[in-house]
């Protein structure tokens, strides 16, 4: 097949959330990874109403929004494909996904039911909480609510953990350990998004592990085991090297690595998942409790999903073929 006859693929990071650096890191590891001998990759950056396409990091070219193309060199090229890697809004929280149903091009995600579920923490927990998934008590309070914090602590205790009801990337997030400190925290997330929950905390260990349905049949990642030197895993401890010791496959006996690996299989099912897909959760006393599903995880060169993939022995070249093959086909 020739250059001009490969599927068009486009690997669109950026957004329109604090999370854009790291989606731009994410996309430019995704495009490198994409097999150039069965696809062409396009970068297509997009913040706002600018959807611009990249070539060696220099824009070439405008999107057409009516039909998902550009125009190169006096040539129409149209997408066959999208690859997500958009943190935040609007590529993990389903409004993108709604754009592609509408054009009828096939992505690399979860859906748009899918994608808006899991993105609202509060709507995910509530729901995974009918199936007995163990998960943190919490509130929610909505930008402008009144907060009465003493009400607030007498019911979940101290510390507590406070974020953002939709983002991710551990902005807006904060561990509060005294009653003088909660309305400062949630007027924090609320800068994040418009609804902040406020979280019991539970004190274990944290790991992650990912996600992927490759010809119908679900791969379960190793998992990662998480020690950041700060307090939590924030938004420094994330992305700042050395701030975090990253063991993949985590120190698990046996067992525990099976119970994780079919909690995350169950999630992946019970939220309707596609695409790859990292959950997260805290261990305490032998149970894992949930604290979030990521539709679009990082995907940085020190991601924990590539991190994940090599652990498994294969790459990140094979595991996006396949993605890209099976929704093409």
């Amino acid at each position: 097949m020739s250059k001009t006859q490969l599927p068009n693929i486009a690997v669109i990071a950026g957004g329109d959330s604090s999370e854009f650096v790291v989606s731009v890191k994410s996309g430019a590891n995704v495009l490198k990874a994409i097999d150039t001998k069965k696809f062409n990759p396009w970068l297509v950056q997009m913040q706002g109403q600018q959807w611009d396409v990249f070539q060696n990091e220099k824009k070439i070219a405008e999107v057409d929004k009516a039909d998902f193309s550009f125009t190169y060199s006096g040539e129409k090229i149209k997408f066959d494909f999208a690859y997500i890697t958009i943190h935040g809004t609007p590529g993990e929280d389903g409004i993108l996904q709604g754009y592609f149903e509408l054009l009828n091009i096939p992505y690399s995600t979860c859906n748009v039911h899918s994608s808006s579920l899991t993105f609202n923490k509060w709507f995910c927990n509530n729901y995974l909480r009918t199936f007995g998934i163990k998960m943190a008590v919490s509130q929610k309070f909505k930008t402008g609510e009144t907060i009465q914090p003493e009400a607030i602590a007498g019911q979940l205790g101290l510390p507590l953990f406070i974020k953002p009801n939709a983002g991710g990337s551990s902005f807006g997030i904060t561990k509060v350990k005294e009653v003088s400190q909660i309305k400062a925290a949630i007027e924090k997330a609320w800068q994040e998004s418009d609804e902040a929950l406020v979280e019991q905390f539970i004190d274990g260990h944290e790991f992650t592990c990912g996600a992927v349905r490759l010809g119908g049949k679900k791969v379960i990642f190793p998992i990662t085991e998480v020690i950041p030197q700060n307090e939590f895993f924030d938004y420094e401890a994330k992305y700042t090297p050395g701030a975090t010791e990253e063991i993949t496959p985590a120190r698990l006996p046996e067992e525990l690595t099976a119970k994780c690996k079919k909690l995350t299989a169950d999630i992946y099912d019970l939220c309707e998942c596609s695409g790859i897909v990292r959950v997260d959760f805290i261990l305490k006393n032998n149970e894992f409790y949930f604290l979030e599903v990521n539709t679009t995880p990082g995907m940085t060169a020190t991601s924990f999903i590539p991190q994940q993939i090599a652990a498994m022995g294969s790459t990140l070249q094979t595991i996006i073929t396949q993605i890209i093959e099976d929704k093409l086909a």
